[in-house]
């Protein structure tokens, strides 16, 4: 099935990491042009290299928890209203498991303008331009926390649960102008973030960590862990021009994992 991405200028945020290099690999394959967000200069030259065919890439520096750097990255992709980005991917980076009764005010604050304060943004900046071009994709990556909260993820249930309320609203405003908004909830996808979950669980029970993922795949029906090429191919449909029709909702990536209906 052709997407209908060749030519189209897709941000993808988080680029270097398990979920962002896959999706940025996925829709440059699909053949958009990716710029590619991040804060690791080396790691987003290495990732540029690889996609350097005629498609092209480019970096963007932008360290999602820096206001300062946020707002140079603004200013690299032009006035409001000027941009010429297509596809917008928001991905970052979670915050540290524990309890939310662990959290002090201060951490809350910073968490969300560096997971949700960020997003919103880079959001802002770039849809107008979209809605004058009449067609536009963003795409939030959150959580299947947002649904199902995850034990041991307290400030991530919370904070990304804010992000799903401001896509649903922003969909809404934008859907007559061509602009779909989208929110993919990845569930255990093998990525070095899920091994960082599945070792603080296993010093938090004291348990080993073969244990820990070995119980953690039996409780999903498919019965193993995600990769991460699975989860970039629903990205890469949902930012396509043939889910034109589908915005505000919530797609699951999880294997079955959420109960409930």
């Amino acid at each position: 099935m052709d997407l209908g991405l060749n030519g189209k200028k897709a941000l993808v945020m988080g680029a270097t990491g398990g979920l962002g290099g896959a999706v940025a690999r996925q829709l440059h394959a699909e053949g958009a042009h990716v710029i590619l967000g991040g804060r690791n200069v080396d790691r987003l030259q290495q990732l540029a290299k690889e996609l350097s065919d005629e498609n092209g890439s480019s970096i963007l520096l932008a360290d999602l928890a820096d206001r300062e750097s946020i707002e140079n990255a603004l200013g690299v992709l032009g006035p409001a209203g000027e941009t010429d980005v297509d596809i917008f991917v928001a991905n970052g980076g979670g915050p540290r498991p524990g309890s939310v009764l662990e959290v002090e005010g201060h951490e809350w604050s910073r968490s969300f303008e560096e997971m949700i304060g960020s997003v919103f943004a880079l959001t802002r900046h770039v849809v107008p331009a979209m809605r004058t071009r009449a067609w536009g994709r963003i795409l939030n990556i959150v959580s299947s926390g947002v649904q199902q909260p995850v034990v041991g993820l307290g400030m991530s249930n919370a904070l990304r649960s804010a992000l799903i309320g401001y896509a649903k609203t922003l969909a809404a405003e934008v859907a007559g102008d061509g602009v779909t908004v989208n929110s993919v909830l990845p569930g255990r996808i093998a990525t070095d973030r899920l091994r960082q979950i599945d070792a603080a669980n296993a010093r938090r029970l004291g348990r080993a960590l073969e244990d820990i993922v070995n119980s953690s795949k039996a409780t999903i029906p498919i019965g193993r862990y995600g990769e991460r090429e699975e989860f970039a191919n629903m990205v890469a449909f949902l930012v396509s021009e043939r889910a034109s029709y589908v915005t505000g909702t919530q797609i699951r990536v999880d294997g079955g994992l959420i109960r409930s209906v």
